[in-house]
Parts: structure tokens; sequence; C-alpha cells
């Protein structure tokens, strides 16, 4: 039998293609590889006397280096197709000057308290905590720490407000930051402990945060890095942190998974790690402990004494020397912080990922000031504007291809840009009618055929549609049945996805457009939006007694605050409007970088170590 093989190469400028044959056995492994060099793509001829000859793609894998496949990857420069989008009309209509004003006064005040939950959590667990962490226990602050370890400050942090206003307390940051940030020009996944707030302890909310760390690197295929300095758990909330599915014993679960995706994981003991919080650096692919502070034990020198009488120093317990001589559990010996971070960066450089040259493109500022945006968030959603004035402020260029312009309008759809980056673009303009469902749910697998990233920036409308007779009744039933289809739709688009809330995020149409329960990629709240089953003051229509009616009302305006959502981890945190374009594209950046790690094809086994 013999194979045709056509092979392109690049020579003195040239590009030149060559049809070769080479004969192979039955065994689809034997190929002749006597002219390999430059091969790039194959495609097979199969000879026959009934078909004749049958061309098709070959996704043979050889025994050449993975570079090599590559070739012309790495030699011909790609670029997308230039674009041709039309400018959105972004100006304001005097008309319109009174809303924007209202929504502006509104937006200030909410900035205002955004600050202010910003100098909070920066300050940690206080000024005696912090004294007490770098004086007394001669450790590094946490900040300080990414410092060390990260490329630069420009990192993403996710859900930095979580922890505020609950009913145990503040607990600022949750006692954890999490965030994606470089290493090396990798971005990756980091989880640090912050031992100034209650002792680093782990209350309920904390390990939410840190299990919805995982998941982010899970979607995103990140590498992670463990900055590990925990108390355990918190017990008196031991109900709410140990026995369910999604609490503390999750995070190891992710560990094993993570592993077995070929998601690299590093944890740095540069304290204490006790109880649950020992199996985080034993679970790791990698693990290096500083000397001095850094210990692992499950039960330590207190519980030691309490059972057997014996007093035992912290470091001989489970300090650096015994694990890194002894045990075994941990592979790096540092002797101060910065030498461990600097181990860790030198960990991530052996990582088996192929990253693109920095394109030094110049990227097509938005035509229309993105500081407009502070008056167009919305106060309430009859303050709405029309929402392609925002997207005219977040896209390159203010450039839209908007797909089905005259149908559906409450929904606007279409392609953009987003500093290079193409999206597709969903957002309500109005209430989710039957049309506008349709017209959605046809967008979003148009972007899932064309693996296109779906960005949906969601305003949906304040209550549902009521019905008052038999044929708003046919209309609402024709409705629901379209947004079904559009939430299958978003389901089941494998496509990442970013969701913003600029306003509302009510009721059913939310979960069409996105919502949490829809796995977003990343999901971030304006700090003027409302996250509730009813907008507050939507209540009457369902609650006959005055009453009611009114503390219904109270509840939902305090529950419904994105600062409320924030802190119950809802969302991956708030972002001010005028900084949406720049976090949108830091987080298309951090998707599309699972497309150069060279060895993620086949699922394995979790690391098992010693």
């Amino acid at each position: 039998m013999y194979c045709c093989m056509l092979r392109s190469f690049h020579i003195k400028g040239k590009n030149l293609i060559q049809l070769t044959r080479a004969s192979f056995s039955q065994n689809p492994q034997s190929w002749d590889t006597s002219s390999k060099l430059f091969s790039c793509t194959a495609y097979h001829c199969t000879h026959s006397p009934v078909s004749g000859s049958l061309w098709q793609l070959l996704t043979h894998r050889t025994n050449q280096p993975a570079a090599s496949s590559r070739c012309m990857s790495s030699t011909v420069r790609r670029r997308r197709l230039p674009s041709a989008f039309p400018v959105i009309d972004g100006e304001f209509h005097p008309v319109h000057r009174h809303v924007y004003e209202a929504n502006l006064r509104n937006s200030l005040i909410c900035q205002q308290k955004y600050l202010e939950h910003k100098e909070k959590v920066m300050k940690g667990g206080g000024e005696n905590a912090i004294a007490r962490h770098t004086l007394r226990n001669r450790k590094v602050l946490v900040r300080d720490r990414l410092r060390m370890l990260l490329d630069d400050e420009d990192y993403l942090e996710l859900s930095p407000f979580a922890g505020l206003g609950l009913p145990y307390g503040d607990i600022p940051s949750a006692g954890c930051l999490t965030g994606i940030g470089k290493i090396n020009g990798l971005w990756c996944m980091f989880i640090a402990n912050d031992a100034t707030v209650k002792g680093g302890t782990a209350y309920p909310i904390t390990v939410k945060k840190q299990l919805r760390a995982q998941v982010v690197a899970m979607q995103n295929r990140l590498p992670s890095v463990y900055l590990v300095d925990s108390g355990g758990a918190f017990l008196p909330l031991q109900s709410e942190i140990f026995p369910d599915s999604n609490h503390g014993g999750r995070t190891f679960f992710n560990e094993a998974v993570m592993s077995a995706m070929k998601i690299p994981q590093v944890a740095v003991v540069c304290g204490s790690c006790t109880a649950g919080g020992a199996y985080v650096p034993t679970m790791s692919e990698e693990a290096v402990i500083v000397h001095g502070i850094g210990t692992i034990f499950l039960g330590g020198p207190p519980l030691v004494k309490a059972a057997t009488g014996e007093e035992v120093s912290p470091e001989d317990l489970g300090g650096a020397r015994l694990h890194s001589e002894v045990s075994g559990c941990v592979d790096h010996f540092a002797s101060a912080e910065n030498e461990a971070y600097e181990y860790t960066r030198n960990i991530i450089s052996t990582l088996n990922y192929e990253l693109p040259e920095e394109d030094s493109a110049q990227v097509e500022e938005p035509l229309y000031n993105v500081d407009d945006l502070m008056g167009l968030a919305p106060h309430c959603y009859n303050h709405s504007m029309d929402v392609r004035l925002v997207v005219s402020r977040l896209t390159d260029g203010s450039r839209f291809q908007e797909f089905k312009a005259r149908y559906g309008t409450p929904l606007l759809t279409g392609f953009a840009r987003i500093e290079g980056h193409q999206v597709g673009i969903v957002a309500n303009n109005g209430e989710l009618t039957y049309e506008a469902s349709l017209k959605g749910s046809h967008f979003v697998q148009l972007c899932d055929q064309r693996d296109i990233p779906l960005i949906f920036l969601q305003n949906t409308a304040p209550e549902p549609a009521h019905t008052f007779s038999q044929t708003k009744a046919e209309s609402n039933t024709n409705r629901l049945k379209a947004q079904g289809s559009m939430m299958s739709a978003v389901a089941c688009a494998s496509v990442p996805k970013i969701t913003v809330v600029i306003g509302g995020c009510h009721g059913g149409d939310s979960y069409a457009m996105c919502g949490r329960a829809f796995d977003p990629n990343f999901l971030f709240l304006w700090p003027n939006a409302r996250v509730s089953i009813l907008a507050p003051g939507h209540s009457d229509a369902f609650v006959q007694n005055e009453e009611e009616i009114t503390q219904i009302n109270e509840m939902l305006e305090e529950e419904s605050s994105a600062f409320f959502s924030t802190g119950r981890l809802w969302d991956d945190g708030l972002l001010l409007p005028q900084d949406t374009r720049k976090v949108l594209s830091k987080c298309l950046k951090i998707i599309k970088q699972q497309e150069y790690q060279l060895s993620r094809e086949k699922m394995r086994t979790p690391f098992l170590r010693l």
C-alpha cells in the first residue's frame, strides 16, 4: 500500500510544496520516515479499484518532537482576518442628559463605597495582627509575598470583597487572596492565605473562595500556586466547612482532578499547615517549604502534649528539615521566603508551554471616553439607556458588526474586538421577549460553531411578565419556550463565556444571559448592579398585604446590593465601569493561554507523591 504526502516547507523566503510517495505496512505506526524533514501536514491517499482516490487529513503523530509538527506555526506568523466592522453610534442625545446625570450621581456614591471596601480589605486583620505576623512570627505579609512571586502587580484579583458583611462577622478577603498573575510570563492562579485575618483560620467563606479559584483554574487550565499559611478550620462553624460535597474536602478532590487534567500545581509552605491544610502541599506536584516558619502536621504540639504528655517543638514535629530530609513530603528547602518564591518561579519555568511573542501591533482604542460608562450604569431599570452606548465604549475603534439588527431588538447581538480579541456580544436592551430569545439562541450557537468567546452584558427586567388576558398568556408561553431554548444554547455552548452585570440580574432572564448558575468563566458586577429574584419595589404584584410588601421590599433593597452579593461570593468581584474593557481584555488573554500548553491531550491518573 502507498501513501501520498504533501509537504510544505520554507527555503530562502519561498514556500514550497512537495508530493512524495512513501510505503507503509498495514500497521499505521510503521511509516517509512526516510524523509520526514520539514513535514507538517500529511494527506492519506488510499487506492482501491472501487473507490478510486480518497484524500483524508491525517493527524498521525510521529516520534518527532512536538515542535517539528508545528513548524509552520513557528515560521509563519498567523494573523486574524482584517476587521471590516462598522463604527457604532455612541453619541448622547440631549433628551437623555437628565438620565445620564442621575446615573452618574449614583455611580459616584457606589464608587465611594467601593473605595471604602478596598481600603478595609487592604488592612487585612488589622494593625495588631499585622505586627504579630511580621515582628513576632517573622513572616512576610501576603501582598508582599505576591510581589516577590509575580512578575508585576498587574494581576487580576478575584472577589477581593468576599467575606464582608457576613452573619458571623467581617472576614476581610475571606481570609485568603485569590487571583491570576504572571510568573515568568505565564498566567497562573494563586491562592494565598492571609494569616493576619483570624490567624489564618478557615471560615466557610474561605473554603468557598478557594474552591471557586480552583474551578476557574480548571475551566481555563491555569497552573496554580498555593501559598499555604493556615491554622485549619474554625471549629464553631464546622458544620458549614466539613461535611458536604462542596465543603473543605472538595479542595483535595479538585487537586487530584487538576493533576489528572495535567494542570500543574505548586505549593509554598510559608507558615502553618495544620489539619486539613496539611494535604494541600502533599497533593501538589511540587512543594517548597520555608525553614523556621513552615510546618506541616495534622495535629500541632498542643495536641501532642494533650494526647501523650510529650512536649515537642513545631520544627521537630513537622518543620522544614523533617519534611525535606526525612519524610520527603516537600521537594525544596528554602532558608528564607524570598528564596522560596525564587524556587517557585524556577519551577514554573519548567512547565511545558510555548508562549507566542508579544504582539507589538497597535490596539485601536474606543472612539468614546470610557469614563462615560459611569453615567451609563443604570441607577435602576427605568434609567437604562441604549446599550449600544456601553458597547461603543468597550470595543476596538467603537466597531460592532450587529447580528439580526431588525429582529428581536430588545437584545443586542453582534461581533466586535476587544484589544484584538474577537468576541460575540450579547447585551440586554429591554425585556427578553420571544423574538429576542430566539435571536439570542441563534447567535450563541453561531459563536459556538465558530469558536468565538461570548461576552454577556446583563441588565434584565426587574420582574417577570404578568398575565392579564388569554392573549397575554399565549404570548408568555411562547416567550417561556424561547427562553428555554436560549438557556439550552448558553448552557451547552463550549466556548468561553464572560458575564458582566451592568444593571439588573433578576429572575429567569438572568439565566438565559449566562448568570452564575450557568458557569461563565468569569462573572463580574458593576457596583450599581442589583442581584435578586425581583428588583426592589416590585413585590406588590405577588404579595397583597401592605406590611408584607414593605418588609419584602426592604429585604430586597438590602440583599440585592452588589456589595451584599460580592460579600457572599456570588460573583468574581466588583469592577468599576471604566475598568471593564481592561478587565475583559485580561480575561480573554488568560482564557487563550491554554492553547499554548504543549502536553494537554490526554487524561492521566493523578500525580502520586512518595
